[in-house]
């Protein structure tokens, strides 16, 4: 019959008291476009924000902590603002917001600049300093919504990012599956050095010169080196899943870093990256 061709054909449901439409999904809505502050004096609370990109498991606890205790510095613990969205309930809100100069991308930049400002404002201190690993894929939206954002890379032999990753979760990961996953950090981490200008810094030689190496970092920030970065105490915040929580980072002094693996030990899929960060010739 007619009629049942035509139910057949619009494919229809019933929900209720409604009839809704199933046969074609609705198409997606661009994505919003990534542009930098248009005024950044009014913009963007923050001044010169800092941001450590690196894999997982390569120390960046350690550093959070040797940061924060510099009299100028606020490092707490990984924030994953990136993860922070805005979206539109209803098309009026967004003509409304297209009307002020806003897309959703802008908006949520100004969400991301407001928490990290209230979290700085807090600490008393003048800049702030995000570590959250995950950031390094998206460090091209992090360098437009902060044009004058500073970046310091960490980096790790890739073997033993692998292996500590494991050990983080030896339930959770073989470690093979634990060299494959960090190697998606690592190769984000390596993008990201190759696209912003930045200060370069690896684990070994911060765990075995540390005063040399802060003594950089603060160079490269414009700030005094301060002594008691060497001595960072036990830190307010060290709660599992949002960095390292285990007894090395509690005892507040930077500990001698792991043996490096010798060149057998790397697995065949981490030894491209291990040759590009110098690690292996």
């Amino acid at each position: 019959m007619n009629w049942q061709r035509t139910m057949n054909r619009a494919l229809v449901r019933f929900t209720g008291f409604q009839i809704e439409r199933v046969g074609k999904a609705p198409s997606s809505p661009p994505a919003p476009e990534i542009r930098p502050p248009a005024d950044p004096l009014t913009d963007r609370l923050l001044e010169a924000p800092v941001f450590l990109l690196s894999p997982v498991r390569s120390g960046s606890t350690l550093l959070r902590a040797i940061l924060n205790a510099h009299s100028a510095l606020h490092a707490p613990h990984e924030l994953h603002i990136r993860r922070l969205r805005v979206q539109f309930d209803t098309k009026l809100a967004s003509k409304a917001m297209a009307a002020l100069g806003h897309n959703q991308a802008d908006l949520e930049h100004l969400l991301w600049d407001r928490v990290l400002h209230r979290e700085l404002v807090r600490s008393g201190k003048r800049f702030v300093v995000d570590k959250t690993p995950a950031n390094a894929f998206a460090h091209q939206r992090i360098a437009t919504c902060w044009p004058d954002a500073r970046f310091l890379f960490l980096l790790r032999h890739p073997a033993s990012i692998a292996a500590s990753w494991h050990e983080a979760s030896p339930d959770r990961r073989t470690p093979e599956a634990a060299a494959l996953d960090a190697l998606r950090y690592m190769k984000a981490v390596q993008r990201a050095r190759s696209a912003l200008p930045g200060l370069t810094v690896r684990y070994e030689e911060l765990s075995a010169e540390p005063e040399r190496v802060t003594r950089e970092i603060c160079a490269f920030l414009g700030l005094e080196w301060e002594p008691r970065m060497l001595s960072y105490g036990e830190q307010p915040v060290l709660e599992k899943g949002l960095g390292d929580w285990r007894e090395k980072i509690r005892s507040g002094t930077v500990q001698p870093p792991r043996e490096l693996p010798s060149e057998d030990q790397i697995p065949d899929v981490l030894k491209p990256i291990c040759r590009t960060w110098g690690y292996v010739a």
